[in-house]
């Protein structure tokens, strides 16, 4: 199998990469680098036979003209994430997010497969809206509560793009399979996300150990299990044309439980400090993952506590990344 990611060298597109490639596929990764880093991991899937590697900027047309049709499945990963850089450049979320998008629908080809990246962020408004249950399913209202607010730019562009591959696929003749991810978290992530942060802070022997959001709730998942739901709604062909969420409801958590597993696993005692919620986050959230089962039979694998050591021991060794 033939697969192309866009976006191949970020968090959860070098994990999916090095999966593929574990599989015997083969593997094209187009990014431009600005988030993946150039490190051993990258370094390790570069050189392998199987994998070829280019440099492009995917907001930039020509990128696409160059590119070769027929693929088995391509990925679509790439967009500016993480909480600080929507909130710092929401402009340039909403541009790059939605231009690496359209250029891609100009693109792709009838009868190739694509998987849309999305996120549970499309309905979080809702949720504190009262609208919104939890566990939540793929059919609730989507709701943007504030569409002043940075924080909602990346929403925006993401509820954007599901509309914009469900309604061309059907006029256009491929099949799209788009993923809400739920917390992914996992090594290689950035500093920005709360697992990470959480571990960083901890190794760095923090006290008091602040908490924002201690009240709050969410259901994490680990970046393998994500992988592996990945995997399986591209294998699945009943999945086309259906937007499905990817998580982890076994492991729901209070952020301040979380906080102090990552202590206990970093071996500290620091003292907690609970701090208000960052404005605009949602108060909990976990999604109901009854389509992904019964379209694959995933189930989640790896329990918050094995994810969040894994976690911890990567950004221990690795420190902080540039």
């Amino acid at each position: 199998m033939t697969a192309l990611l866009l976006g191949g060298a970020g968090f959860i597109g070098l994990h999916l990469a090095r999966r593929l490639v574990a599989d015997g596929h083969e593997v094209t990764i187009v990014d431009d680098f600005s988030r993946g880093r150039q490190d051993a991991d990258l370094d390790a899937l570069r050189d392998h036979p199987s994998v070829r590697v280019v440099s492009a900027d995917l907001t930039d047309p020509q990128t696409y003209a160059v590119l070769p049709h027929g693929w088995d499945q391509i990925y679509l990963l790439a967009a500016v994430v993480g909480v600080r850089n929507v909130e710092q450049d929401p402009a340039r979320v909403v541009r790059v997010n939605t231009l690496v998008a359209m250029h891609l629908l100009d693109w792709v080809a009838p009868g190739e497969r694509v998987f849309f990246a999305s996120t549970s962020e499309v309905y979080a408004g809702g949720v504190d809206a009262g609208v919104v249950g939890v566990p939540t399913a793929e059919d609730v209202p989507a709701m943007i509560s504030d569409i002043t607010a940075p924080r909602f730019a990346y929403a925006v562009s993401k509820l954007l793009g599901e509309a914009a591959f469900l309604h061309t696929a059907r006029a256009r003749g491929f099949d799209v399979v788009v993923g809400r991810f739920h917390n992914v978290y996992g090594p290689r992530m950035g500093a920005d996300h709360v697992i990470p942060e959480m571990a960083l802070r901890a190794a760095g022997g923090e006290d008091p150990f602040r908490v924002p959001g201690a009240d709050q709730y969410r259901a994490f998942c680990h970046v393998d299990d994500a992988v592996q739901a990945m995997v399986r709604l591209m294998a699945t062909p009943a999945a086309a044309g259906q937007i499905v969420h990817i998580g982890n409801d076994r492991d729901e958590t209070n952020i301040g439980d979380l906080a102090k597993l990552v202590l206990r696993v970093a071996d500290g005692n620091a003292a907690i400090e609970a701090l208000p919620a960052p404005p605009g986050s949602v108060h909990r959230r976990c999604p109901d993952l009854t389509r992904l089962r019964e379209l694959t039979g995933y189930e989640p694998a790896v329990t918050l506590e094995e994810g969040v050591r894994s976690t911890f021991a990567w950004y221990r060794a690795h420190g902080r990344p540039s």
